[in-house]
């Protein structure tokens, strides 16, 4: 999973309160299996509370502080390590920052009207138009996110219609700051259906300018970038500078180059965050975890736990008869994280009650949950844990597209060692 230790980095008691007010016997039997099972974790309450309590501060926040995400920004220098002189020049600042919305000169489209717009002309814009909506920030060759937040910005398409296209618009491309040099440029592009409707109930594509309710930083690709909701994280780059109106029929992303599938959605999949690598015999293993909740939503988070040494049928790649029990999807929590003002949503973000500030669905898509398990103690030796997610479509991960190339999904393998 790479260094995971910014996003594991903050904790919050959630799973702890969730199984205390469920009522712990009852949750805890409710993960076990057959009756000499039962009647261990009967025998040693105490044990099985205190693997709860253990949970207690094993999951990050929700919502993750913005000076907390992962970092994986490019450039020599990268654009955020400039001095305060240097922001300035590369309109990396506010009061600075400028975007270019034009016809590719290459491929164009026709447009009547090139658009230069400035920071405070793109808030008054926002006043009648900005949206906000919660996203998880994935890299596709990643398997960790990199953060999960509120994102605030402009609607794309509400710059595209200022341009006034009339023909020959079948997509776009956009590109940020990139030290003058080409070598550097970093590119993405979509096309023009995605950017005028948002499919499927999907949030619009926006030029971001807040992340969590507060100013987009540098580090975080401000003043400006552009988010795409069900996307990986190429496709929201950093450091807007250029939108780009093309005739091109195909894609042209700077990650194409890298084999990389540019226009896969988030796919769904689990790990865990915390687990008894060493364990006790005979003592229930409580287990937690996230959830990545991709395109095809989540309906459940299950966990398997066998001997080391047990063999597969040749033909079984994904484990699909292994002993998988289903773990508990941990309702919303009561504080959020992620540094909001007042700890509280804000107001009108898409996916949340406008009245109550609940989320309308519980997992949200295109974010995360929390799951919790407890299993039974198991005897001496060597064993792995797997965890794998269900989707609403009934797909098990790492299905419906197993393929790296189109975003990480592979089941997660934990030794675990009791004595």
């Amino acid at each position: 999973m790479g260094d995971a230790k910014p996003f594991f980095s903050q904790h919050v008691a959630l799973t702890r309160r969730y199984f205390l007010e469920a009522g712990v016997a009852a949750t805890a039997i409710s993960a076990l299996g057959s009756s000499s099972e039962i009647a261990m974790a009967k025998a040693t309450p105490h044990s099985v509370e205190q693997k709860l309590a253990e949970l207690t501060g094993a999951l990050e926040p929700y919502f993750t502080a913005p000076d907390q995400f992962r970092d994986v920004s490019r450039g020599t220098p990268i654009p955020h390590t400039l001095d305060a002189n240097g922001l300035e020049a590369a309109g990396l600042t506010r009061d600075s920052w400028k975007l270019e919305v034009v016809a590719d000169p290459e491929h164009p489209a026709r447009i009547r009207a090139p658009l230069i717009i400035r920071f405070d002309e793109l808030l008054e814009i926002g006043k009648q138009h900005a949206v906000r909506f919660p996203k998880v920030m994935t890299c596709l060759n990643i398997g960790c996110p990199l953060g999960m937040g509120i994102w605030e910005g402009v609607p794309l398409r509400e710059l595209v219609w200022r341009t006034r296209p009339s023909e020959n618009l079948r997509r776009l491309h956009y590109y940020g700051f990139h030290n003058g040099d080409p070598k550097q440029l970093f590119r993405s592009s979509l096309p023009i259906g995605r950017v005028l409707e948002d499919p499927f109930d999907l949030p619009p594509v926006i030029v971001c300018y807040k992340l969590n309710g507060e100013w987009l930083d540098v580090v975080r690709g401000g003043p400006v970038r552009i988010v795409v909701p069900e996307a990986y994280g190429f496709k929201s780059v950093k450091w807007l500078t250029h939108v780009v109106l093309s005739n091109l029929a195909h894609a042209n992303d700077t990650y194409a180059d890298g084999n990389n599938d540019i226009d896969s959605p988030l796919k769904t999949f689990a790990a865990t965050l915390q687990i008894p690598s060493n364990a006790t015999a005979g003592e229930p293993l409580a287990i937690s975890g996230y959830a990545q909740v991709g395109i095809s939503g989540l309906a459940k988070v299950q966990v398997s736990v066998h001997p080391a040494d047990h063999e597969w049928p040749a033909g079984d790649l994904y484990f699909d008869s292994a002993d998988w029990r289903d773990a508990t999807i941990l309702p919303p929590p009561r504080e959020w994280g992620g540094a909001l003002p007042g700890g509280s949503i804000p107001a009108e973000t898409l996916g949340f009650d406008s009245t109550t500030a609940e989320p309308k669905h519980w997992p949200m898509r295109l974010a995360k949950a929390h799951w919790a398990i407890v299993l039974p103690g198991k005897s001496q030796g060597k064993y792995v844990l797997r965890c794998r997610t269900i989707d609403d479509k009934g797909a098990a991960q790492p299905r419906p597209r197993p393929f790296r190339k189109s975003g990480h999904a592979a089941i997660e393998q934990v030794d675990i060692d009791v004595a």
